[in-house]
């Protein structure tokens, strides 16, 4: 009778570990660190935000370039050297066997660097091919006459269906890249109202952050881990319904509510859209204590959802995008529930029609909408219905688990 107990019970068991144990975030650092021939690579990893960009992935190949290849390059800045290096990192895990099976036509792969929005067409990718007489495998531009291509010299790591590492005999070079232009490329020191202005549909927020002088604050951050700023457009600012009294805040509660568009730390498009810790603090968190004026950022219908627990934005477009700071435009005023939701505005979720174009609108996800796992809204739900509705949902809880466990026994006892 122990045979069939032991098998019985095997596939319950694996499946336990399948739904319940966690997947690990990506240390590509820790993963170098046994070749000393790629330390120089680890270390330009480490020394900019891409180790960190490499965290949040789940699946890649990374093209390392050994020591004596780099060796002899020129030292580009750090926001040029962080671009380059996204561009060894290939969004898709491809085996060695992948490889060999890759057509004499190529195969167009997508890098880390495409999701910036700083690549030109798709020249943030890179054509894989092979040659069928030698094997050799060929990474190069799409750019047709781009003089950077290498060539794969061997499989360094594989960590089956989601990370794979090769060595590459050159250090690749995006289309229109100029390595040494960027040594003397002068510090950002970005004019925030400026690229809000010459941005063309930012011209109310461009206002008010010069009024309150919050704007300074957002420049002297630009330095150490970067800003990430959510703008809402004007047509944002307009579909504010009068019961929000936003522009009659006092300064102080005014400038909490902008502080709240704006993350401590540059997150690109890409990192975004994939972000691990999806409720974010906010420079107003660090002004009113943790825990308070945080955003929940996910993604949602291929676009970049944020939910302030009574408002859900979208963003539309990136309006600038250069380490250290990344400016997007979003669809709605994020109204914080600390300040909004003692007096709830009705804010809609369409608007009459009027033969406009409408701004994009994201309704959250099951996961991430209020009320299941962050903070309610209190927009729409009447007295006591949220407690009746837990309250039936501990009752079901407990009844489909007990009925799971009684058919887990007898399916054992079988």
């Amino acid at each position: 009778m122990a045979t069939p107990h032991i098998s019985h019970f095997t596939p319950i068991t694996l499946s336990y570990f399948l739904l319940f144990t966690p997947i690990l975030s990506l240390n590509i650092t820790t993963l170098l660190s046994p070749y000393p021939d790629l330390s120089d690579f680890a270390s330009l990893l480490s020394s900019t935000s891409v180790a960190a960009d490499l965290s949040r992935r789940s699946s890649l190949t990374l093209l390392a370039v050994p020591n004596p290849f780099l060796r002899t390059l020129p030292s580009p800045s750090p926001t040029s050297l962080a671009d380059v290096l996204r561009y060894h990192v290939l969004l898709q895990y491809l085996s060695a066997p992948d490889l060999s099976s890759i057509p004499p036509s190529g195969k167009l792969v997508t890098t880390l660097f495409q999701t910036t929005g700083r690549a030109t067409s798709n020249f943030g990718s890179v054509n894989i091919t092979r040659d069928p007489s030698t094997q050799s495998v060929f990474i190069r531009s799409p750019a047709i006459y781009s003089p950077s291509n290498a060539t794969i010299i061997s499989l360094v790591k594989n960590l089956p269906y989601n990370v794979s590492i090769f060595s590459v005999n050159a250090l690749l070079i995006p289309y229109g890249f100029d390595l040494m232009a960027s040594e003397t490329r002068p510090p950002l020191g970005l004019n925030i109202t400026k690229a809000l202005t010459d941005g063309h549909n930012f011209n109310v927020a461009a206002s008010m952050l010069a009024a309150s002088g919050v704007v300074q604050e957002f420049e002297a951050d630009e330095g150490g881990a970067g800003i990430t700023l959510f703008v809402p457009t004007d047509e944002a600012f307009a579909d504010l319904p009068p019961t929000a009294r936003f522009q009659s805040l006092p300064a102080d509660k005014k400038a909490t509510v902008l502080r709240f568009h704006v993350l401590h730390s540059y997150y690109p498009l890409g990192s975004l859209e994939s972000i691990v810790n999806p409720v974010q603090p906010t420079l107003a968190t660090e002004d009113m204590g943790a825990g308070s004026f945080t955003l929940n950022i996910s993604r949602v219908n291929r676009s970049v959802a944020i939910d302030t627990g009574i408002v859900q934005a979208s963003v539309t477009q990136t309006v600038f995008d250069q380490n250290p700071v990344a400016i997007f435009g979003v669809s709605r005023v994020l109204l914080p529930r600390e300040i909004f939701v003692r007096d709830p505005i009705p804010i809609s979720t369409s608007k009459p029609t009027t033969g406009g174009a409408q701004p994009p609108d994201v309704s959250p996800s099951p996961v991430n909408s209020p009320g299941a796992f962050g903070p309610s809204s209190h927009l729409s739900s009447p007295p006591g219905f949220r407690e009746e509705m837990k309250s039936q949902g501990l009752k079901m809880g407990v009844q489909s688990s007990d009925l799971a466990l009684f058919c887990i026994g007898l399916y054992l006892l079988v």
